[in-house]
């Protein structure tokens, strides 16, 4: 090791055999020769999808861990540079292997570290930082499973999250003879960044397969297949600074649009016989917001279900005079809203279209990539392509969707781009597939833009990346079971809501009743119920008839769910005025509308393990019920406050666990004694 005697920056402590990266005090890395942080290796991976499931592996040839660095300061610069070498003579003969420069941001009161990578042939990177044995570490995106991360690895690669995500169960046992199955690290959007108890924010600016590895207690590692081009570190006095800076940093959504707040998304893939079905769901008291109609391009039957035809345009046989339709329902002040995705099938009109101007990627032999969907193909529209970029949002979600009439729509798939393929741009596929969702929201995005309807129309995604908050205006949590399951089911969307939220992504919600039916696995009234309970509490509530409709029950076909649903949403628009002041805090703060305990009550360390409750806005605490044939549920109310019973108007001192009655249609709610919302949500007791 080498120094200038010039003086370091703050956050760079030089000790007698290697450095320190400090931060408000905390160390987030101890490097030196007998110890290294920093390694470089090669590697050689395999990657094979199926259907948006992938299976990969990878041979390490190399890791070799950069014992010799030396540091040069430039105070002028406000940086100090250290370069690195595997050894001291391989360091005199070859130069450095790996120069990073290390900066501090002003703007963030933060660190952030510019590396360049000096040996080509070198695709592997790893990080190992500095924590604390009792450290917990939230983020990677939206984890579905555990929202502490740490104690577990997390590969961190889009994907189809998989049937069952649970290993030890029979349903993914099932699935993964299909290669369906998945497992609880499995997520449609991963991201390279977390938050830290320690008060302190990371980010790993790269799109390249990566891995947060915490299984080791107080040594948290990164594995990235490549040198990533930034790493930043931000430390705040709290979690709301943090999450407020985060928000600002990859960019905050827009308001909801106002005509949700009128009620459910009701979704019907019924053809025109949804709409007959949507007045009986309205004459039974159900507040309707929209209606949404996947199919209104048209379906295919295949062995998963009914699946849509991929040709994104009105299918007149289906929902004949459909534009006039939507006229109508916007008289009564209900929405329409659709479905699009970025392929094309092969055998619809579009494709043709696409083709003719060279808008698909290709494969090795320069023809159409054709990926496989289950039991059609699609070609990949190649937005590396400006031109093809424009169409897509100009030809069909301008003209076909905007301008006939949808207010939104699901905006899906995004995790699919294969990595051998070539794209226009000439870049690797492989770095490319994790950044796809996020330039797909971006198509959506601009074409909502461009037409002026920012803040109006509303699409959501499931797929996701670093960036995608800039462009997508509400996530939903993909394709779960239509069941109670611990990995797969209904608590697994409150834990998406949580770790997506911290990371700067307000607004989220889920498919109420959940959407994967395989294997005789279908609903039941009680799981519809407990799902719309918590629907009520969240940004969005939506309706999905899931990928079997004919096998499993809907909201329309049994009278005691349909009563309870339609209380559900009376329940939901009468908490407009609070959600409204939710969002606003999302626009002007970042915070998200489903929060964590802890965010408000971080000197309580008991909240920082609770994944299955969360804060509704500042004030309601939601505990959903999340396993079936439970009639009493034990929860846990923060130091702090008093809190109120929604439904029963009793006053509970915060700081301990207590056990509810907790019967269908009453779900555990409270808000806190001090909210200024309180005559609002007195007045729940009476609807």
């Amino acid at each position: 090791m080498s120094t200038r005697k010039n003086p370091t920056p703050k956050f760079l402590e030089v000790t007698k055999s290697g450095f320190k990266l400090v931060l408000h005090g905390k160390v987030l890395l101890s490097h030196s020769k007998e110890n290294p942080s920093i390694f470089i290796g090669k590697g050689t991976e395999t990657v094979e999808m199926h259907r948006g499931n992938f299976e990969i592996q990878d041979y390490v040839e190399q890791r070799l861990p950069l014992r010799h660095f030396s540091v040069l300061d430039q105070p002028f610069k406000g940086e100090s540079v250290i370069e690195f070498g595997e050894s001291f003579p391989q360091f005199l003969a070859d130069g450095a292997s790996l120069v990073v420069k290390i900066k501090s941001n002003a703007e963030s009161d933060g660190l952030y570290l510019e590396l360049e990578g000096r040996r080509r042939e070198m695709n592997r990177f790893w990080i190992r930082l500095e924590g604390e044995e009792k450290e917990r570490i939230w983020g990677g995106g939206e984890q579905m499973s555990y929202f502490d991360l740490s104690g577990r690895r997390f590969p961190l690669w889009t994907s189809e999250p998989g049937v069952g995500r649970d290993k030890r169960s029979e349903i993914t046992f099932k699935a993964d003879a299909v290669k369906a199955g998945g497992d609880y690290y499995h997520t449609n959007y991963p991201q390279p960044s977390f938050i830290s108890s320690r008060r302190y924010f990371a980010h790993f600016e790269t799109t390249a397969y990566s891995v947060f590895d915490f299984r080791r207690k107080g040594k948290p590692e990164i594995e990235i297949w490549e040198v990533p081009k930034r790493i930043e570190f931000v430390s705040k006095p709290n979690f709301v600074e943090l999450v407020e800076h985060i928000s600002l940093k990859f960019g905050r959504q827009p308001p909801l649009p106002d005509w949700i707040y009128n009620g459910a998304i009701i979704g019907l893939k019924d053809g025109e016989n949804s709409l007959l079905r949507l007045q009986k769901i309205r004459d039974a008291g159900v507040k309707v917001s929209a209606l949404w109609c996947e199919d209104w391009v048209g379906l295919r039957n295949t062995s998963f279900g009914a699946r849509l035809f991929w040709d994104w345009k009105n299918n007149e046989d289906r929902y004949p005079n459909l534009e006039e339709k939507i006229r109508e329902l916007e008289k009564e002040g209900i929405r329409f809203m659709g479905y699009v995705n970025p392929y094309l099938c092969n055998d619809g009109e579009l494709y043709q279209e696409a083709l003719s101007d060279g808008y698909f990627a290709l494969n090795g032999s320069g023809e159409v990539y054709l990926v496989d969907f289950g039991e059609f193909h699609c070609g990949v529209v190649d937005f590396t392509n400006p031109e093809a970029f424009r169409w897509f949002k100009e030809r069909i979600i301008g003209q076909n969707m905007l301008d006939f009439g949808l207010s939104g729509w699901m905006a899906d798939f995004g995790e699919y781009l294969p990595t051998d393929v070539k794209l226009f741009s000439g870049e690797d596929a492989k770095m490319m597939h994790n950044a796809w969702p996020t330039i797909w929201a971006q198509v959506n995005s601009e074409a909502v833009e461009e037409r002026g309807k920012r803040g109006d129309a509303l699409f959501f995604m499931r797929a996701g990346f670093t960036g995608v908050h800039k462009y997508c205006p509400l996530l939903w949590g993909g394709d779960q079971s239509v069941d109670f399951s611990r990995h797969d089911g209904l608590v697994t969307v409150i834990c998406g809501a949580l770790s997506s939220g911290i990371l700067g992504n307000a607004y989220h919600h889920s498919d109420i009743g959940g959407y994967t039916s395989l294997f005789g696995n279908v609903r039941t009234p009680e799981l519809i119920m407990r799902w719309a309970e918590m629907a009520a509490f969240t940004a969005v509530m939506r309706t999905h008839e899931g990928n079997r409709p004919k096998e499993n029950i809907q909201i329309d076909q049994d009278e005691t769910v349909l009563t309870h649903f339609a209380r559900m949403t009376r329940i939901y628009v009468h908490m407009a005025p609070y959600l409204k002041e939710a969002s606003k805090e999302a626009v002007e703060r970042g915070l998200p509308v489903q929060r964590p305990l802890f965010i408000h009550y971080e000197g309580d360390e008991t909240t920082f393990d609770i994944q299955d409750q969360y804060l509704f806005g500042r004030d309601v605490l939601v505990a959903p019920v999340w396993k079936a044939g439970i009639n009493e549920w034990e929860l846990y109310l923060p130091v702090g406050d008093k809190w109120i019973g929604l439904w029963n108007g009793d006053l509970y001192e915060g700081g301990q666990r207590i056990k509810v009655g907790a019967p269908i249609g009453k779900p555990p709610v409270f808000y806190r004694e001090a909210s200024s919302f309180k005559n609002l949500f007195e007045g729940i007791k009476n609807l």
